[in-house]
Protein backbone atom coordinates (compact mmCIF):
# COMPACT_ATOMS: atom_id res chain seq x y z
CA UNK A 1 0.00 0.00 0.00
CA UNK A 2 1.32 3.41 -0.97
CA UNK A 3 -1.13 5.55 1.04
CA UNK A 4 -3.67 4.58 3.74
CA UNK A 5 -7.27 5.63 4.27
CA UNK A 6 -7.58 8.90 6.25
CA UNK A 7 -11.15 9.60 7.32
CA UNK A 8 -12.31 13.19 6.83
CA UNK A 9 -13.66 14.93 9.94
CA UNK A 10 -16.79 15.89 7.99
CA UNK A 11 -18.25 14.87 4.61
CA UNK A 12 -16.66 17.91 2.93
CA UNK A 13 -13.33 18.08 4.79
CA UNK A 14 -9.94 16.98 3.52
CA UNK A 15 -9.01 13.33 3.85
CA UNK A 16 -7.91 10.35 1.78
CA UNK A 17 -11.12 8.48 1.02
CA UNK A 18 -9.54 5.18 0.06
CA UNK A 19 -6.19 3.44 -0.21
CA UNK A 20 -3.58 3.71 -2.92
CA UNK A 21 -2.07 0.48 -4.19
CA UNK A 22 1.15 0.19 -6.17
CA UNK A 23 0.27 -0.42 -9.83
CA UNK A 24 1.62 0.36 -13.27
CA UNK A 25 -0.30 1.65 -16.26
CA UNK A 26 -1.71 -1.26 -18.26
CA UNK A 27 -1.90 -3.73 -15.36
CA UNK A 28 -5.08 -5.79 -14.99
CA UNK A 29 -7.76 -4.55 -12.56
CA UNK A 30 -10.02 -7.23 -11.04
CA UNK A 31 -13.47 -6.84 -9.54
CA UNK A 32 -13.13 -6.73 -5.75
CA UNK A 33 -16.56 -8.34 -5.27
CA UNK A 34 -19.68 -9.49 -7.10
CA UNK A 35 -21.93 -6.64 -8.10
CA UNK A 36 -23.30 -4.40 -10.81
CA UNK A 37 -21.26 -1.70 -12.53
CA UNK A 38 -22.93 1.54 -11.47
CA UNK A 39 -20.57 4.15 -12.94
CA UNK A 40 -17.97 4.33 -15.70
CA UNK A 41 -16.70 7.76 -16.65
CA UNK A 42 -14.28 10.58 -16.05
CA UNK A 43 -14.30 12.45 -12.74
CA UNK A 44 -12.24 15.65 -12.85
CA UNK A 45 -9.36 14.32 -14.95
CA UNK A 46 -9.27 10.56 -14.41
CA UNK A 47 -11.30 7.53 -15.47
CA UNK A 48 -13.33 6.03 -12.63
CA UNK A 49 -15.26 2.77 -12.29
CA UNK A 50 -17.75 1.97 -9.50
CA UNK A 51 -19.44 -1.32 -8.57
CA UNK A 52 -22.52 -1.58 -6.36
CA UNK A 53 -23.08 -4.68 -4.28
CA UNK A 54 -25.72 -5.77 -1.79
CA UNK A 55 -26.08 -3.97 1.54
CA UNK A 56 -25.52 -0.50 -0.04
CA UNK A 57 -21.77 -0.94 -0.53
CA UNK A 58 -20.12 0.82 -3.48
CA UNK A 59 -16.48 0.32 -4.40
CA UNK A 60 -14.60 2.65 -6.71
CA UNK A 61 -11.29 2.24 -8.51
CA UNK A 62 -9.31 4.88 -10.40
CA UNK A 63 -7.67 5.51 -12.80
CA UNK A 64 -9.10 2.57 -14.75
CA UNK A 65 -9.66 1.99 -18.44
CA UNK A 66 -12.93 0.06 -18.14
CA UNK A 67 -13.65 -3.15 -20.03
CA UNK A 68 -17.20 -3.21 -18.64
CA UNK A 69 -20.21 -0.90 -18.96
CA UNK A 70 -22.83 0.48 -16.59
CA UNK A 71 -25.36 -2.24 -15.83
CA UNK A 72 -22.94 -5.15 -16.37
CA UNK A 73 -22.90 -7.81 -13.67
CA UNK A 74 -19.38 -8.63 -12.54
CA UNK A 75 -17.95 -11.43 -10.45
CA UNK A 76 -15.22 -11.09 -7.85
CA UNK A 77 -11.79 -11.69 -9.35
CA UNK A 78 -12.84 -11.11 -12.96
CA UNK A 79 -11.07 -8.49 -15.04
CA UNK A 80 -12.98 -5.20 -15.20
CA UNK A 81 -10.28 -3.02 -16.76
CA UNK A 82 -6.66 -1.95 -16.77
CA UNK A 83 -4.81 0.69 -14.80
CA UNK A 84 -4.88 3.91 -16.82
CA UNK A 85 -2.37 6.72 -16.86
CA UNK A 86 -2.86 9.59 -14.46
CA UNK A 87 -4.27 9.54 -11.00
CA UNK A 88 -3.09 11.38 -7.94
CA UNK A 89 0.05 9.42 -7.06
CA UNK A 90 2.82 9.60 -9.64
CA UNK A 91 4.11 7.72 -11.46
CA UNK A 92 0.98 5.58 -11.06
CA UNK A 93 -1.16 3.69 -8.59
CA UNK A 94 -4.65 2.28 -8.22
CA UNK A 95 -6.91 4.17 -5.81
CA UNK A 96 -9.51 1.92 -4.15
CA UNK A 97 -12.39 3.48 -2.21
CA UNK A 98 -15.42 2.01 -0.41
CA UNK A 99 -18.67 3.73 0.54
CA UNK A 100 -21.14 2.18 2.96
CA UNK A 101 -24.57 3.88 3.01
CA UNK A 102 -22.98 6.84 1.20
CA UNK A 103 -20.11 7.36 3.67
CA UNK A 104 -16.50 6.51 2.93
CA UNK A 105 -15.02 3.75 5.09
CA UNK A 106 -11.63 2.10 5.11
CA UNK A 107 -11.34 -0.49 2.33
CA UNK A 108 -9.27 -2.56 4.76
CA UNK A 109 -12.53 -3.43 6.56
CA UNK A 110 -13.42 -5.43 3.44
CA UNK A 111 -9.95 -6.70 2.60
CA UNK A 112 -9.23 -8.28 5.97
CA UNK A 113 -6.41 -5.89 6.84
CA UNK A 114 -8.06 -4.02 9.69
CA UNK A 115 -9.39 -5.50 12.90
CA UNK A 116 -12.62 -4.11 14.25
CA UNK A 117 -12.35 -2.15 17.50
CA UNK A 118 -13.61 -3.86 20.63
CA UNK A 119 -14.64 -1.71 23.58
CA UNK A 120 -13.54 -3.08 26.95
CA UNK A 121 -14.93 -2.19 30.37
CA UNK A 122 -12.96 0.49 32.19
CA UNK A 123 -13.47 -0.77 35.70
CA UNK A 124 -14.81 -3.51 37.94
Amino acid sequence: MIAPFVAPVSPYAAGHRGIDLAAQSGETVLAPHDGVVSFVGVVVDRPVLSITQADDVITTVEPVQALVAVGDRVLAGRQIGTVAAGGHCPPSCLHFGVRLHGRYVSPLLYLGGLQRAILLPTGP
